[in-house]
């Protein structure tokens, strides 16, 4: 019998999850199948009662991360903590059939900042909203944050990123997307959940852009908006590129072995094997420029 796997999203065209996924599947030498779905969220109920036993699990972006946590039967810390479930694994089989749910996005924006030699920040500055802004507030937490500044269209709409915050420990302010220019003056990192075609307008002043590094989680179109400017500037700017590999990684564990925290046979060439299916990898960072 066939093993398949998906991603599922819209849109879900750009998506790099398909190359990325095979790539480990071959080097394991695991013959699955990695495809993809456009789905909206309210089909993912019917579209996952439709599936039969060859479905091993899903990747799961948006807009369908809280739907999924809806429809998991169980989910771990991190998916309840953050309201967002982007893994989904099938186990047993008829009427013992289950779903369980997972957040791998913490772990990937950790590992990626790690990556780019980033392991503490004291105060962090999240612009956007979205399910990827709870994950970067955990993160920001495992960095040892002690205030987070969030930016969103309307913070009278952001109370669950403040119970998150208060889940996390951390002290959360929360201001219009006009007001993140004024507001982060004192940050430390800048974390960009928005789309990456996405242009919020926000004019940095060039001397924060020079101390502060950008991590922007969108990675296509490459560079956003607000990394082009950092780039333009000469500031550091961190592609999410790399959050993408290190967040599939702990979703082939969890759909290889079941468990995000089990290390694969020779993890390392497999995550080599991943990242070479990503051409636009060799771009995850751009260190600042001779000015």
């Amino acid at each position: 019998m066939t093993t398949r796997l998906a991603v599922l999203g819209s849109p879900i065209a750009h998506s790099q999850s398909p190359a990325i996924h095979s790539a480990a599947y071959a080097a394991l030498g695991l013959d699955w199948e990695y495809g993809r779905f456009e789905l909206a969220a309210d089909g993912l109920a019917s579209f996952l009662a439709g599936r039969d036993q060859e479905w091993r699990g899903f990747s799961l972006t948006m807009p369908l991360k809280f739907e999924a946590l809806a429809l998991a039967h169980d989910v771990d810390a991190t998916a309840r903590i953050t309201g967002a479930v982007n893994t989904l694994l099938f186990s047993g089989a008829g009427a013992d059939r289950r779903l369980h749910g997972f957040n791998t996005d913490v772990a990937g924006l950790v590992d990626s900042l790690a990556d780019a030699g980033i392991t503490m920040a004291r105060s962090v500055l999240i612009v956007g909203g979205g399910a990827t802004a709870g994950s970067a507030i955990m993160a920001a937490a495992e960095l040892g944050a002690v205030g987070v500044v969030v930016a969103v269209r309307r913070p009278e709409s952001a109370d669950g990123l403040r119970e998150l915050a208060r889940a996390a420990g951390l002290a959360l302010r929360v201001v219009a997307l006009a007001d993140a220019v004024a507001a982060a003056s004192e940050v430390e990192l800048v974390i960009s959940t928005l789309p990456g075609g996405a242009d919020a307008g926000l004019r940095f002043d060039t001397d924060f852009m020079l101390r502060t590094p950008l991590y922007d989680v969108a990675y296509s179109p490459w560079p956003s908006p607000l990394g082009a400017a950092w780039q333009q500037t000469g500031g550091r700017v961190i592609s999410g590129i790399g959050m993408l590999l290190h967040q599939a990684l702990v979703q082939v564990r969890i759909f290889v072995t079941g468990d995000p925290f089990a290390e694969l046979p020779n993890e390392q060439a497999v995550f080599a094997a991943m990242s070479a299916a990503v051409p636009m990898a060799s771009a995850a960072h751009s260190d600042p420029v001779e000015r």
